[in-house]
C-alpha cells in the first residue's frame, strides 16, 4: 500500500501515524491502560518506518522511529538514566533474522560464514525497570519512561522479594536492567481479590505489575505479587565479562533472577530452533511473553556496533505472530461471579488459534457486547495476545440483519435482579446472600475476622459443609449442631474439634450490631460505614426500618460518615423480598446486641482520623480501636473533614493530601503519647 501513495498522501499519513503511535505510547507507557494489541501497534509501526524507508525527505521531527515509549507525567519524581534505556528491532519471520545478522556481519567486516554467536532468551511482557547498586547497596530503582528520564520507583521496588537490597563481589557501580512482572497466577489472583473488594480489575498481568509498581503509596506495591526478571545492565563502573552469556551468569551469581530459558546460540538455525522451543513452551510458562531476544554474545562487538536512533545494532526482538482466527458466535452464556458479577461467555463454532483449539471467549460485560454489536450467529475475528483469555477483536457480519443481543437484567442463577450502579460497566447479582454462584464467598465474609469471627470456619470447612447440603444461609451456620452426629463421621473431625467449632458459633449468637451489619456482606458497606450506621440507629431493626421508609433516600445520606452511594446499596438490600427473608432468617438464630459506644469523652470525641503508612507497634485494626474509644472516627481517606493524620513509615498520596489540606501529620509514637494521656 505504502508504494501506491503520493508524496503528498504519505506526508498525510505519516502526520496521521506519528499522532496515533504517540497517543498509544502514553497509553500503555505512562497510563498503563492500552488500547490495541502488541501486533496491532508493531503493525503501525512497521506501516511509518515503511514509508519512512520510501520517503526519506519526509521523516518527522516527532517521527516514532525517533522517539522511545513515552515521557512520564504521573506525581513521581524523575529521574535521568546515566545511560539510555532503549528499546529493540522487531524481526516477524525468519528471513528478518537472517538479515540481522547479516547486518551485523556487514557492519563489522566480517566474512560471510564467520559465526555470529548470540544468546536467545524469551522477551517477558513486562515492565522495564533499572536497578543502581552503588558499593553493593541499592539506591535508585527507575522505570524506562522515555528512555533518557523514568520515574523513581526505589520505594516500591524496595518491597519486591526478588529484588536484593545488597549484593556482593559486584562493580562498585553497578546497573541491573530487567523486567517486573507478575505471574499468571498471581493475577488471576489479584483480578479475584480486587473484584471482591471493588477495587479496579486489571487487563492483563502487564497492566497489573505497571499500576502496582507505580503506586505513590509503596505498601500498595508490597501488597501486590510483583516478580523481577533481569535481562542486562546499563552504566558499569567494571566490565561483568567478555560475552552476554558470562556477564548474565555473572548477574545471576549475585543474586538476580535471569531466565532459565536463556541459551547461546552459535548460529541462524540455532536461534531459529531456541525461538521454536520457548514458543511451543509459551502457554505453560507462569509469565507471559511476545517473543525472543537475541543479542550478539561478544561484548567488545556489541561495544562496536553500537546503536541506531533508539535501539542497539547488536540486538533483536523476534517476535510471535499474531494468534488471530475467525469463527462463528454460537451462543451467549452468562456466568455469574463468587460477587455476583455478570460475565458473558462467547460459545464459538471451535477454531484453531496459534495451535490451540479454542470453543470459549470472554466478551467481558455489557457494554463491549455493544460495542462489537455483538449477536449469537455473527463471523467474528478471535485473538489470543499474551496468553490471555482469547477475546473477540471485530465483529465481521455487524451490517447483516440479525436480532440484536438482550442482556439479562435478572440472574440466571436465583432470578434476582441484576443491575450496574451509576458509572459502572459491570452488572451485578443483587441477590446476594440467597445467589448459589455467590454462596462461598458470602459465607466466607460472615465469618470472617472482621465480620463475625467464627473461628475453625474457614473456606474448605464451608465448602465442605455447602456440598452436604448443610449450608444455604448464615442463618444455617447457628444450625449445623444438628448434624453433629454426622459431622463425627467424617475425615478430620474429633469430638473435640466439633465441640470447638460449635462453641465459637454459640459465643457469636449475641454480636456486635456494627460487625453484624459488615457480615451481611451489603456492597459498599465496610466496617467503618457499618459503624456509623449503629451509631445513628441503634439497632439493625431501625437501620432496616429506615432504608425501606419514604425517606431513606434523605435519611440516611445525613448519617455522619455516610453517603448517597452507601444509602443506595442498603435500600437496595433490603428492596429484595430474598434479603429480607434471609435476613429474618437469621434474626431467629441470632439477637444483635443494641449499639453501645465504648467512646470516652475527650479532646478527640468528634474528630476524623486517617492512619496511614505501616504502623508498626499495632495492627491498623487496633489503632482505630483506640481512635473509637477516645470518641473519634476513623476514616479511609484524608479530607477537608479530617482533623488528624497518623503517618507511619511508607506514607505516601495521603501525607501529601494533608499537607496539602494543612491537616496536622504525627508520626505513631506521638499517638501513642495521645492514647496514654487520654
Amino acid at each position: 500500500m505504502a508504494g501506491k501513495l503520493t508524496e503528498a498522501e504519505a506526508a498525510e499519513r505519516l502526520a496521521s501515524l506519528a499522532e496515533e503511535i504517540a497517543r498509544h505510547d502514553r497509553l500503555y507507557h505512562d497510563q498503563d491502560q492500552p488500547e490495541i494489541s502488541d501486533a496491532d501497534y508493531d503493525a503501525l509501526v512497521r506501516e511509518n518506518a515503511a514509508l519512512e524507508a520510501l520517503y526519506p525527505k519526509l521523516v518527522r521531527a516527532d517521527s516514532p522511529s525517533k522517539r522511545l515509549g513515552a515521557a512520564p507525567t504521573s506525581s513521581l519524581a524523575k529521574v535521568a538514566h546515566a545511560r539510555p534505556m532503549l528499546s529493540l528491532e522487531n524481526a516477524f519471520s525468519a528471513e528478518e533474522v537472517g538479515e540481522f545478522v547479516a547486518r551485523v556481519r556487514r557492519f563489522l567486516s566480517l566474512r560471510a560464514d564467520e559465526p555470529v554467536a548470540m544468546t536467545a532468551e524469551p522477551k517477558i511482557d513486562g515492565l522495564s525497570c533499572s536497578l543502581r547498586y552503588e558499593s553493593g547497596q541499592l539506591v535508585l530503582a527507575a522505570t524506562r519512561g522515555d528512555g533518557a528520564v523514568g520515574e523513581d520507583v526505589t520505594a516500591n521496588v524496595r518491597t519486591i522479594g526478588d529484588i536484593p537490597q545488597r549484593i556482593s563481589g559486584a562493580p562498585d557501580i553497578l546497573e541491573v536492567r530487567g523486567e517486573i512482572y507478575m505471574s499468571k497466577a498471581d493475577f488471576a489472583a489479584l483480578n479475584a481479590r480486587q473484584e471482591l473488594a471493588g477495587g479496579k480489575v486489571f487487563a492483563n498481568p502487564r497492566n497489573a505489575a505497571a499500576g502496582s509498581l507505580r503506586q505513590k503509596d509503596p505498601s500498595i506495591t508490597a501488597a501486590r505479587p510483583l516478580r523481577f526478571l533481569a535481562h542486562g545492565w546499563g552504566e558499569l563502573s567494571e566490565p561483568l565479562g567478555h560475552t552476554q552469556g558470562s556477564a548474565m551468569a555473572r548477574l545471576a551469581g549475585f543474586g538476580f533472577p535471569v531466565s532459565t530459558l536463556l541459551r547461546a546460540v552459535e548460529t541462524i538455525d540455532e536461534a531459529l530452533a531456541q525461538y521454536a522451543r520457548i514458543e511451543a513452551m509459551r502457554a505453560e510458562l507462569p509469565f507471559d511473553i511476545d517473543g525472543v531476544v537475541y543479542k550478539v554474545d561478544r561484548l567488545d562487538w556489541q561495544e562496536r556496533l553500537g546503536q541506531v536512533a533508539r535501539a542497539p545494532r547488536w540486538g533483536l526482538a523476534h517476535k510471535f505472530p499474531a494468534e488471530k482466527a475467525e469463527t462463528t458466535l454460537e451462543a451467549i452464556d452468562i456466568q455469574v461471579g463468587r460477587t455476583g458479577k455478570l460475565t458473558p461467555v462467547g460459545r464459538l463454532q471451535p477454531v484453531g488459534v496459534g495451535g490451540v483449539m479454542v470453543a470459549n471467549v470472554t466478551l467481558h460485560n455489557r457494554d463491549e457486547i455493544a460495542r462489537l454489536g455483538l449477536r449469537v450467529g455473527d463471523r467474528v475475528r478471535i485473538q489470543r495476545a499474551g496468553d490471555v483469555i482469547p477475546q473477540v477483536v471485530e465483529n465481521l457480519t455487524r451490517e447483516e440483519k440479525r436480532p440484536a443481543y438482550v442482556f439479562p437484567d435478572h440472574c440466571p442463577e436465583c432470578e434476582s435482579e441484576a443491575v450496574a450502579e451509576e458509572g459502572e460497566v459491570d452488572v451485578r447479582c443483587t441477590g446476594g446472600l440467597i445467589c448459589p454462584a455467590q454462596r462461598i464467598e458470602r459465607l466466607k465474609h460472615f465469618v470472617s475476622r472482621g465480620a463475625l469471627d467464627i473461628d475453625g470456619l474457614g473456606e474448605k470447612s464451608i465448602v465442605e459443609f455447602v456440598e452436604l447440603g448443610w449450608l444455604h444461609s448464615p442463618a444455617d451456620i447457628f444450625r449445623l449442631h444438628r448434624h453433629r452426629d454426622e459431622l463425627l463421621t467424617r475425615e478430620g473431625w474429633k469430638e473435640k474439634s466439633v465441640d470447638t467449632l460449635f462453641a465459637s458459633i454459640d459465643a457469636r449468637r449475641a454480636p456486635e450490631p456494627a460487625r453484624f451489619l459488615f457480615a451481611l456482606g451489603i456492597r459498599h458497606v465496610g466496617i467503618v460505614s457499618a459503624k456509623d450506621l449503629m451509631r445513628a440507629f441503634g439497632t439493625v431493626e431501625a437501620l432496616r426500618s429506615a432504608a425501606t421508609g419514604d425517606q431513606a433516600q434523605a435519611e440516611l445520606p445525613a448519617v455522619d460518615g455516610v453517603g448517597p452511594v452507601v444509602a443506595e446499596a442498603l435500600v437496595d438490600f433490603f428492596h429484595e423480598p430474598h434479603n429480607r427473608e434471609v435476613l429474618d432468617d437469621l434474626l431467629s438464630e441470632v439477637r444483635p446486641q443494641s449499639f453501645v459506644s465504648s467512646a470516652r469523652a475527650t479532646e478527640w470525641s468528634g474528630k476524623t482520623i486517617v492512619f496511614t503508612g505501616s504502623l508498626e507497634t499495632m495492627s491498623r485494626d487496633e489503632a482505630k480501636a483506640q481512635a473509637e474509644r477516645l470518641g473519634a472516627r476513623s476514616a479511609g481517606s484524608v479530607s477537608a473533614k479530617t482533623d488528624l493524620v497518623v503517618a507511619g513509615p511508607g506514607a505516601g498520596s495521603k501525607l501529601k493530601k494533608a499537607a496539602e489540606l494543612g491537616v496536622r501529620v504525627i508520626d505513631e509514637a506521638k499517638w501513642a503519647q495521645i492514647v496514654a494521656r487520654a
